[in-house]
């Protein structure tokens, strides 16, 4: 029978396992230092230890249990307190310090943009060259001890007693949460008997995001990226406690962070958007350069010469449409413009952050998510709109419009076949990028949608499950298959116009290869369709219905995830629910490589 912690769905009952509550002072204080703004996100990742007998040596000395730390801080001690001095005029000037010094001793081979000349791809903005790859004999980890930083951007850490044993003693998977809470950034173990936070990381800004790298995660170390209120940007190793701070002081954007994620084929390369309608392409271990982006006012029509600094994707009239493309600016290092005067790339000392600037929309992005093939990037922001992104080409693919409002979350499918967003209008749409068409909207919300996820273990190629939450404060489970579809009482013309005369995304006016399948052959005289496509009415589209509605929250909810064994919610404020599943059948967990056949997006259509 449900109640306040179970729930019954189809495939069985949903009970809460764990729960993480915001302490009574942790709530005044944010409701007090007015951190609505920023609500708290929640980020998983999944960790596997070989045990204590098969730890690394030196781990424990990483996580300063050894008898090693207290001859750390005494050395530490002379160069802080003369960091201390400085830090009083500049908010980070013992971080530019440190980085000076160390670029050279601790980084010398920071990655060298590749060739512009390569003929498989336009360039690789994502990838290190070989060459240089090669060379790379060892982990980089971040710069400064956070233990003993002098900079007064980090105003308080605590660690856990016996932390260092702690970790060294795991085996088998362990599950870490990290989620930010006011000025604190915090870790947590899930199924520890503790409830005690692993670490607490207070800032004197309000983080606003963060993404775990899933490619580098290891017993060794973990790389996080955060975002904040200032557009400071920090790369985060919460094992061996150390940080590099990037951006410092807005001096790429002084906008606020609004997302962030890890290029999932990259260790290195990650994507900040921000609050001004950018967002920016940076490599963890370069510096931050002297860089002032192109205003695209001032722009006098496309540029995209391989001796020039900047590209812009535009009109032939020279006036920027944030609708029909993405302006983009590239730094003299960029891999496309990165040569020398003797026609060679740049060395590694002139290379600096950031990697390429793209201006997407004139307002606020609210979010963005990769393909899973880490070609394409949709990008939602407060103008309502939904922006397809070929991120290796750095050029807009195709533009959509929301019904009513700003869209306020994105989710792609396991096999790329499908977007979902979430919005102020009530409304989960769900897109079909390769068909350039909305398939359904989801109704079911009475608020605003805060955050939308796929269930991979319930992802099958036919059936996709997903998930929702809203300030309605309900959970809604959804089943989106050609069966669950309900049809319109009216049928746009267009949508029942065959699929041998849809034009596909690889049929672009300025493209070259977009590298998706191809859904249709459109005459050679037929002119390209625009980018940018308006909501079709309600009467058009298929609706789905909910498979489930649960009231969870007296707090807004605001994230969703679904984790192998259990389905993660979370308030605005930082309360945790932790919701063990049923047994998932193994039959219903496939991968969807490249070379496995897909379904035709035509059986989930009206």
């Amino acid at each position: 029978m449900e109640n306040d912690s179970t729930f019954v769905a189809p495939e069985g009952v949903y009970s809460i396992r764990e729960e993480y509550k915001p302490s009574i002072v942790q709530t005044h204080s944010a409701v007090a230092s007015n951190a609505a703004p920023y609500p708290s996100r929640v980020s998983t990742i999944v960790v596997r230890f070989a045990g204590s007998k098969g730890s690394p040596q030196g781990f424990a000395q990483l996580l300063g249990a050894g008898k090693d730390s207290k001859k750390d801080k005494t050395q530490t001690a002379g160069t802080s307190a003369t960091k201390d001095r400085e830090d009083g005029v500049s908010l980070s000037s013992s971080d530019d310090d440190d980085q000076h010094n160390s670029s050279t001793q601790e980084n010398p081979n920071t990655p060298a943009p590749p060739s512009p000349s390569q003929p498989s791809e336009p360039h690789n903005l994502f990838s290190q060259p070989t060459a240089i790859a090669g060379r790379r004999n060892r982990i980089s980890r971040p710069k400064h001890n956070i233990k003993t930083t002098s900079s007064t951007f980090v105003s308080r850490i605590q660690i856990a007693d016996g932390i260092g044993r702690t970790l060294s003693a795991k085996q088998g998977d362990v599950t870490f949460l990290f989620y930010n809470q006011a000025k604190s950034f915090i870790w947590l173990e899930t199924g520890s008997k503790a409830k005690e936070p692993l670490a607490k990381v207070t800032f004197t800004a309000f983080p606003t995001c963060h993404d775990v790298n899933p490619s580098t995660a290891s017993p060794e170390r973990l790389d996080i990226v955060i975002g904040f209120s200032t557009g400071d940007l920090v790369w985060l190793d919460p094992i061996s406690l150390r940080y590099t701070r990037l951006n410092k002081q807005g001096c790429i954007s002084n906008s606020p962070c609004t997302a962030v994620r890890w290029v999932p084929s990259s260790s290195t390369v990650f994507l900040a958007a921000h609050a001004d309608g950018t967002i920016i392409v940076y490599d963890k271990e370069r510096d931050d350069g002297t860089f002032s982006p192109l205003d695209p006012k001032l722009g006098s029509g496309p540029i995209h010469t391989n001796g020039g600094d900047y590209h812009s994707d535009g009109n032939s009239d020279g006036a920027w449409n944030p609708m029909d493309n993405i302006f983009v600016t590239m730094p003299p290092w960029h891999p496309v413009t990165g040569l020398n005067n003797a026609g060679k790339p740049e060395s590694a000392k002139t290379v600096k952050n950031p990697v390429s600037h793209w201006r997407v929309s004139t307002k606020s992005i609210v979010d963005f998510v990769f393909s899973s093939d880490v070609k394409y990037v949709a990008a939602i922001s407060d103008d309502g709109c939904l922006r397809v992104i070929d991120a290796l080409a750095e050029q807009l693919v195709d533009c959509y419009a929301s019904y009513f409002g700003s869209l306020t979350c994105v989710a792609w499918s396991p096999d790329n076949r499908f977007i979902l967003t979430g919005g102020q209008d009530d409304l989960i749409t769900i897109f079909s990028p390769w068909e350039q068409r909305v398939i359904a909207r989801c109704q079911g919300h009475s608020s605003f949608v805060s955050a939308v996820a796929f269930d991979e273990l319930r992802c099958d190629g036919r059936t996709y499950r997903f998930g929702s939450v809203g300030e309605d404060n309900k959970l809604i489970l959804w089943d989106f298959s050609s069966g669950a579809l309900h049809r319109p009482k009216l049928q746009a013309s267009h949508q029942r116009v065959s699929m041998s005369s849809t034009i596909s995304l690889a049929f672009r006016r300025d493209r070259s290869a977009l590298h998706l399948p191809s859904l249709g052959s459109p005459s050679l005289d037929q002119t390209p369709p625009p980018r940018y496509h308006p909501a079709p009415s309600r009467n058009e589209i298929a609706v789905v219905q909910p498979v489930l509605i649960k009231q969870v929250e007296s707090d807004l909810l605001a994230a969703i995830t679904f984790l192998p064994h259990s389905l993660l919610t979370s308030t605005k404020n930082g309360h945790i629910k932790l919701w063990i599943r049923p047994l998932a059948l193994k039959g219903n967990v496939k991968s969807h490589g490249r070379g496995q056949a897909l379904p035709d997006a035509r059986d989930l259509g009206p």
